[in-house]
């Protein structure tokens, strides 16, 4: 992380906000977006000089207390208070162990359970560390999946595949900023991050949106070309001791053309899978 991650997260989160999004009254023009500095002085219940020094990076404890005011000052939700606290430096890191990259055969085990879903396992990084047969068939169309966020920003076959990508790509940037929360030495995590910021254009501006939040539960849309449209349902779960790992499901809703879609893709995929082992 830079010298003046605080900051520059303060600064990021004012610049979402207006006046009328807060209760403020709006007077004179305004020379930058969002609230001015004072205004969230007051909102935190703070001096203003105090909260200057805090985003321009010269006082770098704020207490527990002062740390609740911003949060709801800025409106902040949960994951991104937390953010904004291990910033700070505040909250409890606890000597958080480094990401584990290895798949238990446990784990293993059990994605190979889930025959009517896509599962796989993420680090924090949004690496691919295993994948169940019909995960591997969903992202077939990607040359080398073992990145997602990789892949979501650099191939091109994602742009028709993620429906809309704008959409992806803002998922996979909060996820790797709440990450580097989580994980803050974490050395694989800041490759990432940089050389994406050097490769895509995109993945720079919206990384300097400072929006972030994991995985949870949500729905994606997806056009995959051996079976067309998808509506799936992701879930994604924390493995219990492996750090940093992450179980995320994808599944079609019981009886839907999408469920009917995935199914398909699943006897097509293991059907190739047969003759390139027959061909051998």
């Amino acid at each position: 992380m830079t010298s003046n991650d605080l900051g520059d997260f303060l600064r990021a989160r004012r610049a979402r906000l207006r006046p009328v999004d807060v209760g403020l009254a709006s007077y004179g023009r305004r020379r930058v977006a969002g609230l001015r500095r004072e205004e969230v002085a007051v909102l935190a219940g703070m001096n203003g000089d105090y909260y200057a020094r805090l985003e321009q990076g010269r006082e770098r404890s704020p207490s527990p207390q002062i740390l609740e005011s911003l949060g709801g000052a800025l409106r902040m939700d949960g994951q991104a208070r937390e953010h904004l606290f291990r910033l700070a430096g505040t909250a409890p890191e606890g000597g958080r162990p480094q990401p584990r990259e290895t798949v238990s055969p446990a784990l293993r085990q059990l994605l190979d359970g889930h025959r009517t879903a896509a599962a796989f396992v993420l680090n924090p990084a949004h690496d691919f560390l295993a994948s169940n047969a019909l995960a591997d068939a969903l992202f077939s169309p990607f040359g080398h999946m073992d990145s997602m966020a990789r892949t979501a920003f650099l191939d091109p076959a994602a742009r028709r595949f993620f429906t809309p990508w704008e959409r992806a790509g803002e998922a996979v940037v909060a996820g790797l900023r709440h990450a580097t929360g989580l994980y803050p030495h974490y050395r694989r995590l800041h490759d990432v991050i940089a050389s994406l910021s050097e490769e895509s254009e995109e993945f720079a501006a919206l990384w300097s949106s400072h929006s972030v939040h994991g995985k949870s539960r949500a729905v994606k849309d997806l056009l995959h070309p051996d079976v067309g449209p998808l509506t799936l349902s992701y879930q994604t779960f924390d493995v219990r001791g492996a750090p940093g790992q992450q179980l995320v499901i994808y599944q079609a809703e019981p009886s839907s053309p999408s469920d009917r879609a995935l199914s398909l893709l699943g006897s097509l995929h293991a059907a190739r899978s047969r003759r390139a082992t027959t061909d051998r």
